[in-house]
């Protein structure tokens, strides 16, 4: 499975993570949340692989803006739930290659990975 890239082309960090991976001559697809979604088995996947704490952003503006009914006693099905409805509430990038699975832009992990 080639590199996969999910996030919102326009968020800072995915802008980063782009930047980086093209200095590097790293190759990957982009998976946009606006125009392409996520579906539940995905982020099912990722939530059983990193914990719905990894993914859910909770201080990102989306997370924010929700009900508070909505952002109280959180677990795993209402946090993937919340995923699902409000993709922009997943942190950002998340990156994907084969079996490994990388939340957030941390030069020193993706070197670790890409070096």
């Amino acid at each position: 499975m080639p590199l996969t890239m999910y996030g919102i082309p326009a968020c800072d960090t995915i802008k980063k993570a782009r930047t980086w991976l093209g200095e590097k001559g790293v190759a990957f697809t982009f998976h946009n949340y606006k125009t392409d979604g996520i579906d539940r088995a995905t982020l099912e996947r990722w939530v059983d692989k990193l914990g719905w704490e990894a993914l859910l952003n909770r201080s990102g503006t989306t997370f924010r803006k929700l009900p508070e009914e909505q952002r109280a006693d959180l677990d795993r099905e209402r946090a993937i739930a919340i995923m699902l409805a409000n993709p922009s509430a997943i942190r950002r990038p998340v990156l994907e290659d084969g079996d490994t699975l990388l939340v957030g832009f941390k030069p020193e992990s993706y070197a670790q990975h890409w070096s």
